[in-house]
């Protein structure tokens, strides 16, 4: 069996455009890898300190082809949509690659979609 890929990546906001590029996220960039063969789900992590937002981005699919289909053949290269890079302060010009291990679930009943 064939581990699944993380894609993780950061990126950091002035604290007033941290809900725009979490919108921007949400409604563009996580719809679009919905259309993406292998695509299985991805994660936005927030932290807001001070004047500033921090992003962590994580991307789950099925195979490095499946990250390629995303990210091109030069796949470690972070993507930004246009208006990211507006809305951006700071961010990694590369993006890691883990291959899934292990997942543990819990019990809790939260819903998909926070």
């Amino acid at each position: 069996m064939t581990a699944m890929i993380a894609r993780h990546w950061r990126g950091w906001t002035k604290l007033e455009n941290a809900q725009a590029y979490e919108s921007l996220l949400k409604q563009k960039v996580f719809s679009q890898l919905k259309a993406i063969h292998g695509y299985c789900g991805g994660y936005i992590l927030r932290s807001d300190s001070g004047e500033e937002s921090e992003f962590i981005v994580i991307n789950f699919f099925e195979s490095l082809q499946a990250v390629r289909e995303f990210a091109g053949a030069n796949y470690m290269v972070a993507v930004f949509e246009p208006e990211a890079k507006r809305l951006l302060t700071n961010f990694e010009t590369v993006a890691n690659h883990y291959e899934v291990r292990f997942e543990a679930r819990g019990n809790s009943s939260r819903e998909e979609g926070l």
